[in-house]
């Protein structure tokens, strides 16, 4: 008798469930993340530019935002269990093919597809839980994987510099390409289907791009997208940039670089759980605009310092340290306006959500290195002009006085 990967799903308790939806949650960050303090020693060792390195960000970034753009509504049709599977499985294969590649060519197609299947633990785990868990039950575990995804960024860059201490670059996607390996058979072993067949969607993609569509003839709704996806941008031109300009001009480590990099993280953590705190006492719309102004004045401020010859690494960290910790409040905030805005077609609305993501942060990682070489001032100006952007669309379209987006009360 035949058995189905839909039908040969294994029984569960909510734990192990949550867990292994939790590495699959963090295994994108990770992949983003932890190469970044061997930036230097990938431009050494394929004998190509720093931006050419940026371009891999770049890649993998289109590819999670392509991937969970497309691979959310494929789910709704097709069921999940699957998808994370082949998902998992391609993560393993492509990062073995980044480890391994011999052109920098090569290591950049296989980053766009590595970010395509680390995709799929993203959008789909988004899909199992809610699939699974209903009201207050549902906030909960969506709660906790937001806390690992958050938690990831800070991990990763100290991984990796662990990693880069004991070995080359390459060493960094054999631990990644381990890594699916061992999400793969967590997914067989504990992530049973979630959606039965007469629950599947027969429109699939088509029905989710016309909802999309709709959404986006909302001026509120593109404006909230903007401030969210610039404001990534500003983080991943930070990301990309400050490799060489903490180890290259101010002479760190990567072992120093990482440190100051998950320093920097954990100040984003600590601010999504002071939003966590306040978003029942104060508006969903003014704590918005507390972080676009905290991210913007750091901006303006490491600019002003470099333009009058102060680049120093301790007046660069802190700046960069307030940038990163007025992001983890304006990433909350915005995604849970936006969530509410387009609360009539969720699927749509969480796609969007990531494709607006992760297009913004592909556009702005290569930015800073795109003069020929990545300073101090070309990050920071990078960081500021999307912040601005960011600002710009909070004031002109977003209009938080309006209070879209608000729950009942908060008005």
């Amino acid at each position: 008798m035949n058995v189905s990967v839909d039908s040969a799903t294994p029984r569960t308790g909510t734990g192990r469930l949550i867990i292994t939806l939790g590495g699959l949650s963090a295994v994108s960050p990770f992949a983003t993340d932890m190469y970044a303090p061997g930036f230097p020693q990938i431009v050494a060792s394929f004998e190509t530019s720093g931006t050419a390195v940026q371009l891999s960000l770049t890649a993998c970034l289109i590819g999670l935002a392509v991937g969970q753009v497309v691979l959310g509504p494929v789910s709704d049709a097709m069921g999940r269990r699957r998808l994370l599977l082949a998902g998992s499985g391609m993560f393993t294969v492509l990062s073995l093919v980044c480890a391994l590649a011999p052109s920098i060519a090569v290591f950049n197609v296989a980053r766009l597809l590595q970010g395509i299947a680390g995709s799929a633990g993203l959008v789909i785990g988004r899909a199992v839980i809610s699939d699974r868990f209903t009201g207050t039950h549902a906030a909960r575990q969506l709660s906790t994987l937001s806390v690992i995804a958050m938690t990831a960024p800070v991990l990763a860059p100290v991984a990796g510099g662990l990693i880069l201490g004991i070995g080359s670059w390459r060493l960094v996607f054999v631990a990644l390409a381990v890594t699916g390996l061992l999400l793969s058979t967590a997914v067989w072993a504990r992530v049973p289907e979630s959606l039965p067949f007469e629950q599947r969607q027969a429109g699939g993609l088509r029905a989710v791009l016309k909802a999309m569509g709709g959404l986006l003839r909302r001026r509120e709704l593109i404006g909230y997208l903007l401030v969210m996806g610039c404001g990534l941008g500003a983080l991943f031109a930070y990301i990309s940039g400050s490799p060489f300009v903490f180890q290259s001009i101010y002479g760190l480590s990567p072992a120093g670089y990482s440190l100051v990099f998950a320093t920097n993280a954990i100040g984003t953590v600590m601010a999504g759980v002071a939003f966590g705190r306040l978003a029942g006492r104060l508006r969903l719309n003014s704590l918005l605009a507390i972080g676009v102004v905290i991210t913007a004045s750091s901006a303006i401020t490491l600019v002003a310092l470099l333009a009058v010859g102060i680049s120093t690494f301790p007046a660069t960290w802190a700046c960069l340290f307030g940038v990163t910790f007025g992001f983890g409040v304006v990433l909350p905030a915005s995604t849970t306006i936006i969530l509410a805005v387009g609360s009539d077609a969720p699927g749509a609305a969480s796609g969007l959500l990531g494709g607006a993501q992760f297009v913004l942060s592909a556009a702005a990682a290569p930015l800073p290195g795109v003069l020929g070489s990545t300073t101090a001032m070309s990050m920071a100006v990078v960081v500021l002009g999307f912040v601005l952007i960011a600002a710009a669309a909070l004031i002109t379209l977003a209009r938080p006085w309006q209070n879209h987006g608000e729950p009942a009360g908060q008005h």
